[in-house]
């Protein structure tokens, strides 16, 4: 059976005659013996996704499949019920992982089922796998391991073996895309013409940025505030950037990625005990270049790591990387970076093509927009954490601290990141609850200053906190004015270190229970930013917590109800 996409520009009425009308136009063309047949091969896209790079790849496979003539339909892994999996037949599968080797919040869903005994056989499908990741992590692209190890335990069978892509996913990803097409290709041979049947399912027409990792917006930071107080522990600050003629368009909910310079203090120390000249020819570049623009210089590659065991069988490192013993080689990296490693490695010299091996390349660091385009157009805003710890020699965050110390004087660049599954609702009458402490207020100042501007009729409740009031309160006159003007129809704050009882957000939820369920019987959408690990934890188990107490009915019911709101969008995560 052939359908149109998704995507495809009908009215209702339209679609439901023109799929009827292709699906019978195929099998009349089968009863006439087949040789003539329309080639239209059909398959499955499946994609889950944390900051939009799988749903784009997604979509790159639609689009150079729908060229081809054929005939796929693209669905979020959260949208696909375990009935649905045994009436497909080919499935191409692309996810990301994010924080402990979890899968994205838009196919957490599909998980629980996918990988519970409820599970059905799946001997008639076949299935392929791109996984995203990132190689600093322990659990590199483990969400499409986890996804593509199930498939092969309910007997589907693979058109390829998975791939693996690092943080430079795109050449493996183009790959991989061709290469599975070119497998589904050959089962419809007809299909690298396109029959008269695919103009009417054209590709998704998402426009790609002009600005990205290969070619960032070089732009200069216009302000740079300190938010913290001089008592508070950390050092939280609010920058602006100028867009200038880039022509970058976001939207409240959006990220904005940031390619820094690596620290030059570091740099120099680097050069000092590595022992190399600096204007060594280094690829297109010179050794001094890569290490302050080309190469991740702070934290240890997991390469380097082995490479260092390899050279110094006998020290710690070398017996912590032989056992293989996770947390006690994390617990012993903790706090040091590669200039500490080669510090206690004395013996061991890197010679240039080891260095062009271990080290990896620079990385941009993402941070969600504190600012609307409603309410800033010229200028994204960024609310931001600087890291810095450690001693006699200071640790400094590669991204944080060039912000805060070194931005003002370099250019670097800058390049959007949308973030489609993290959007206010299209309703301005639907209540609104925020949950983000810390500088995960960040994306909620966004959506504020978004309802102001829009006129939004519906409710608005912020849980912000953080240790104490007096220090740690960013942005507090501009929230304080939100509520005065009834904006911000609600505002629970959780300072935790303000009392011998240590309070937070999801304390606030627990408290306020009652009312909380009501927000969401009424329609209202949650929100959630902050630390995957811990905070979004804590937050999910106590809403699991407080609709169990309200519905009275038990915490699998509640899970249910949560899952509900997830699967209706009214649940949404920006998680770190």
């Amino acid at each position: 059976m052939t359908h149109l996409t998704v995507d495809a520009p009908f009215s209702p009425g339209q679609r439901a005659w023109l799929d009827g009308f292709l699906t019978g136009l195929v099998a009349a063309k089968r009863d006439e013996g087949g040789a003539s047949a329309i080639a239209t091969l059909t398959f499955d896209v499946l994609y889950g996704s944390q900051t939009g790079c799988s749903e784009l790849l997604a979509e790159d496979l639609v689009n150079a499949a729908q060229a081809r003539g054929m005939a796929p339909t693209l669905r979020v892994l959260n949208d696909v019920e375990l009935d649905d999996l045994t009436q497909l037949e080919r499935v191409l599968v692309i996810t990301s992982t994010y924080g402990d080797g979890e899968l994205p919040d838009n196919a957490g869903l599909f998980w629980d089922d996918f990988g519970s005994e409820a599970a059905p056989r799946l001997e008639d499908v076949r299935f392929a796998v791109l996984a995203l990741g990132d190689t600093a992590y322990d659990d590199f692209c483990q969400a499409g391991k986890l996804i593509d190890l199930r498939f092969e335990q309910l007997g589907a069978t693979r058109l390829l073996p998975r791939v693996d892509c690092d943080t430079d996913y795109d050449a493996p990803a183009a790959a991989w895309i061709e290469q599975v097409l070119d497998l589904l290709a050959a089962e419809a041979p007809s299909a690298g013409a396109v029959p008269a049947a695919a103009s009417l399912t054209p590709a998704p027409a998402r426009e790609r940025p002009r600005w990205n990792r290969k070619t960032p917006f070089p732009t200069r930071l216009v302000a740079n505030r300190l938010l913290s107080g001089p008592d508070s522990a950390k050092e939280i600050r609010h920058f602006e950037i100028a867009l200038a003629d880039s022509g970058i368009d976001y939207q409240a909910g959006d990220a904005l990625a940031v390619v820094p310079l690596n620290d030059a203090a570091l740099v120099e120390l680097l050069l000092e005990r590595l022992g190399h000249d600096p204007d060594t020819v280094v690829g297109e570049s010179t050794l001094r270049a890569q290490l302050e623009r080309g190469w991740e210089i702070a934290t240890p590659s997991k390469d380097l790591l082995t490479l260092l065991a390899e050279r110094a069988p006998g020290s710690e490192l070398g017996e912590l990387v032989v056992r293989a013993e996770r947390d006690a080689l994390d617990s012993w990296l903790w706090g040091k970076d590669t200039l500490d490693l080669l510090h206690l490695l004395p013996e061991v010299n890197l010679d240039i093509d080891a260095l062009t091996r271990v080290f990896r390349p620079l990385q941009h660091r993402a941070y969600s927009i504190s600012s609307s385009p409603l309410h800033s157009p010229d200028r994204i805003h960024l609310t931001v954490a600087a890291v810095r710890h450690g001693g006699p020699r200071v640790h400094h965050g590669v991204c944080s601290t060039f912000l805060s110390d070194r931005a003002e004087d370099a250019e670097f660049g800058i390049f959007p990141q949308p973030n489609a599954a993290f959007r206010l609702p299209a309703d301005d009458s639907a209540p609104v609850i925020m949950i983000g402490p810390g500088t995960g207020v960040a994306p909620f100042r966004a959506f504020l200053q978004e309802r102001a501007a829009r006129g939004a009729s519906g409710k608005n409740w912020l849980f912000f906190g953080d240790q104490h009031r007096a220090s740690d309160f960013i942005y507090a006159d501009e929230i304080e004015s939100y509520r005065a003007s009834g904006l911000l129809t609600r505002l629970d704050l959780a300072f935790s270190r303000d009392q011998a009882q240590k309070i937070y957000v999801q304390t606030r939820m627990r408290e306020q229970a009652s009312e909380f369920y009501g927000w969401l019987q009424d329609g209202g959408h949650i929100y959630v930013c902050g630390d995957a690990s811990r905070m979004a934890r804590d937050v999910d188990r106590a809403l699991i917590e407080l609709i169990a107490g309200q519905r009275g009915r038990g915490d699998d019911d509640a899970a249910e109800y949560v899952a509900a709101l997830k699967r209706d969008k009214r649940y949404l995560r920006d998680v770190y």
